[in-house]
């Protein structure tokens, strides 16, 4: 787990999708991802919705509607960051087992704060952050409202199916949580 985290780490701080982390398809195809809970507007995060340090009350990820899902992929992983600060992934990386075939699906929303992720979640890394608030899978929007643009990337991928392999990167696409 340690090495997993100092790779993100590393990616994090170089700006890097680190695709050492997927083995890539010919053709990335692209997702299209949107809020479902109005709440979430791409503009401001909402209030609430941002670190325990600054005020966060219950904070959650978004709910998300991922559509163009490549039937071969088995698992969606969402990295959380925060684009003025160059950070991928740094507020946390949470999969989310899917069947095969889906094509559309919502990813519900988890709690911050926690490594206690609901059934078909699981983590990828934690976020980098714990020294900063509270530990966990995902760290929310924490600039301290100094307007950074906060955002989330969904990766479909073909799940690694032993320790010598790594997982495939189907598709992706990003969206943007908006600014604290």
């Amino acid at each position: 787990m340690r090495k997993a985290i100092l790779v993100s780490a590393f990616c994090a701080i170089v700006s890097t999708s680190c695709a050492s982390q997927y083995s890539l398809t010919e053709d990335i195809q692209r997702l299209d991802i949107s809020f479902t809970d109005p709440i979430w507007g791409g503009k401001d995060v909402p209030d609430g919705q941002q670190c325990r340090r600054f005020g966060g009350k219950k904070a959650r990820t978004p709910e998300l509607m991922v559509m163009g899902i490549p039937m071969t992929a088995d698992a969606l992983v969402v990295e959380y960051g925060d684009k003025s600060w160059g950070s991928i992934g740094a507020h946390g990386k949470i999969g989310y087992n899917i069947k095969l075939g889906t094509e559309t699906i919502v990813i519900p929303s988890v709690p911050a704060h926690t490594f206690n992720l609901p059934e078909d979640f699981f983590l990828v890394d934690e976020h980098l952050a714990p020294h900063w608030d509270i530990a966990g899978a995902y760290l929310p929007p924490c600039s301290g409202g100094l307007g950074h643009r906060y955002y989330a990337v969904v990766k479909a991928i073909v799940r690694a199916k032993s320790e010598n392999e790594v997982p495939k990167l189907m598709a992706k696409g990003a969206i943007d949580m908006g600014r604290f």
